[in-house]
């Protein structure tokens, strides 16, 4: 395989990023025991409620599975019966309302569950014709008794607003689900959801916080974590031997014992688990701006400027600026043709800005690093 240096970040096409000597340690350490795997997850829950404030967590393979298997609990609720179904959702709330300016690719993984999306909002905003985007009322107005769940996807910009998604959706007894996959750093953001109201919100356990890339969060209601985990879970044993623990005590109300659920195809190991873990721990003890900054630092390339991250408070970059999209395509193309191939973020590109990352940068790669900005970037850079 050609190894490649990631200057772009913790991007799952480039197989993310790094993880550090306790992750790997912790994960390692897991790999030569075995367990149960609620009580694994009970304890996972543990330290996502002291990361988080939620009220229950669970470790999920990725955040998509945790958007997923969110999704199966809005719609399923601890109905084990209706856990069985799923994705068939005939006669039960399967629809997601959602701000039409925050429809993504990845809300795939709301209709993988069972669920139908409802866009409410015209977001005149973003196509230039004016000023609004949907409105609280207009999220109101289009709840109904099939309503699952009210849909946010975080973000700097979103509209409208979560606390007033939450007013309107607790008025009708709606939960609110929040993907927050990308929305770390800062680490204050762990809190914020759920601060704000969310019910369940979903990170990714692979980006800022670095622990395994396969491995994500769902966090929120405890009624709505333990249905999630429910339906992931092994249940493949006699109704009387399962224990549901303390953390997911809601699991004691199931009139019988589901079996494989919908979630069982994104099962999580407990290498995951406790590398999940050790990573949260790390994220939330360390401010890892001073790391990334000397890493961008050390990258001494004419023209390059460094700035902040607008959408990540914490996040610093280094841009490369060229004279137009052209040029930066061809230091791009450059770029990768290096043995190592290096690849940078090229949202930009279309501005004639290319961008270091430093989250997913191993400091050994370093000088090789700056070298090849300096060999294909540095000339054509402005200064």
């Amino acid at each position: 395989m050609k190894r490649i240096i990631n200057a772009y970040g913790t991007n799952t096409r480039l197989s993310g990023g790094m993880m550090a000597p306790e992750v790997i340690a912790a994960m390692a350490e897991a790999a030569r025991s075995c367990f149960e795997m609620p009580d694994v997850q009970a304890a996972a829950s543990r330290a996502i409620v002291d990361a988080t404030g939620a009220e229950a967590g669970i470790v999920t393979a990725g955040a998509a599975a945790a958007l997923m298997l969110g999704a199966a609990a809005c719609i399923a609720r601890l109905d084990p019966a209706a856990m069985n179904r799923l994705p068939d959702t005939d006669g039960l709330p399967d629809e997601f309302i959602v701000s039409r300016s925050q429809r993504n690719m990845y809300d795939r993984a709301l209709r993988v569950a069972g669920g139908r999306i409802i866009e409410v909002g015209i977001p005149d905003r973003l196509s230039g014709p004016g000023v609004r985007d949907a409105s609280a009322g207009e999220i109101a107005d289009a709840i109904t008794p099939r309503t699952a769940a009210v849909f946010h996807l975080a973000g700097e910009h979103a509209e409208p607003p979560l606390p007033d998604l939450v007013r309107v959706a607790h008025a009708r007894g709606i939960p609110v689900l929040v993907d927050a996959a990308a929305q770390l750093p800062p680490a204050s953001n762990l809190r914020r959801f759920i601060a704000d109201g969310a019910d369940l919100v979903c990170f990714s356990g692979g980006k800022a916080i670095g622990g395994p890339q396969a491995s994500g969060i769902l966090c929120g209601r405890a009624d709505l974590v333990s249905s999630a985990l429910a339906q992931m879970l092994d249940l493949d044993l006699p109704e009387a031997q399962f224990v549901a623990p303390p953390e997911f005590a809601p699991l004691n109300q199931l009139r019988f014992l589901p079996h494989h659920g919908i979630g069982r195809v994104a099962k999580v190991g407990k290498e995951e688990v406790a590398g999940l873990v050790a990573a949260l721990r790390r994220f939330v003890a360390e401010v890892p701006t001073a790391r990334w900054m000397a890493r961008l630092g050390a990258l001494d390339v004419p023209g390059a400027v460094l700035v902040p991250d607008g959408a990540k408070p914490g996040l610093p970059l280094l841009e490369l600026r060229f004279a137009d999209r052209a040029a930066a395509e061809r230091a791009d193309a450059a770029l990768r043709a290096r043995d190592p191939a290096v690849h940078v973020d090229a949202s930009r590109i279309r501005r004639g800005v290319l961008a270091v990352n430093p989250i997913a940068l191993d400091d050994a790669d370093l000088a090789e690093l700056a070298a090849a900005l300096t060999a294909c970037c540095g000339a054509a850079a402005r200064r």
